[in-house]
């Protein structure tokens, strides 16, 4: 079983490129909340480990107060990071994010995340996820998104994914030199029920 908790330790080396990836989701999730609409916003975050990218946000944004939402994380000490951290308007939920009954009550949402996610599971699992976003996010939600570009680099195939989806690309972060990146964007699409229940994902390796 992976070391989840030691894996975010990088999050607090400055010789990791994890910070740098930190610094430009947190920054998507920044625009996403400066252009929502105004009045109440429902988030949902998969496979949220720890919370770090979304809870800073919210704890210093002028928008904070208005989300409420859910972090859903398999891993109990994780989880049980990001419970500290969180405000009483964000319930951390343990529990298999890979499944459509962990987003019931939640979706579809305003602000999506799914980060750390489409590196650790198949590429069929990515492209089924995708294509389930106007089920997850509301029409003019935004979705944020994580993905490594070592060889073979799937993100040219994602992008058009969401594309095929309904989402307007707003941001595509890629630092030369480094293997991650950041994508956002808005739905466009018209947001569609979400029908029963059905895995998305399951982690590999």
């Amino acid at each position: 079983m992976a070391d989840w908790t030691g894996w975010h330790e990088q999050y607090d080396d400055p010789a990791s490129a994890m910070p740098q990836r930190l610094a430009a989701v947190r920054q998507q999730i920044v625009l996403a909340l400066d252009r929502a609409a105004p009045g109440p916003l429902r988030l949902l975050s998969l496979c949220a480990g720890q919370g770090r990218d979304v809870l800073p946000v919210l704890a210093t944004h002028p928008r904070g107060g208005d989300v409420r939402g859910r972090l859903v994380e398999l891993d109990p000490q994780l989880a049980a990071t990001a419970r500290a951290a969180a405000p009483p308007s964000i319930e951390v939920l343990i529990a298999d994010a890979g499944t459509t009954e962990a987003y019931d009550g939640m979706a579809p949402a305003d602000l999506l995340l799914l980060c750390g996610i489409f590196g650790n599971v198949p590429d069929e699992d990515i492209e089924r996820t995708v294509a389930a976003v106007p089920s997850l996010l509301t029409t003019g939600g935004t979705v944020v998104w994580t993905r490594h570009r070592r060889a073979p680099d799937l993100t040219p195939r994602v992008r058009a994914w969401f594309a095929a989806a309904g989402v307007a690309e707003t941001a595509f972060v890629a630092v030369p030199g480094r293997a991650w990146s950041v994508g956002a964007g808005v739905l466009r699409a018209p947001s569609t029920p979400l029908n029963g229940v059905r895995r998305l994902f399951a982690f590999v390796g």
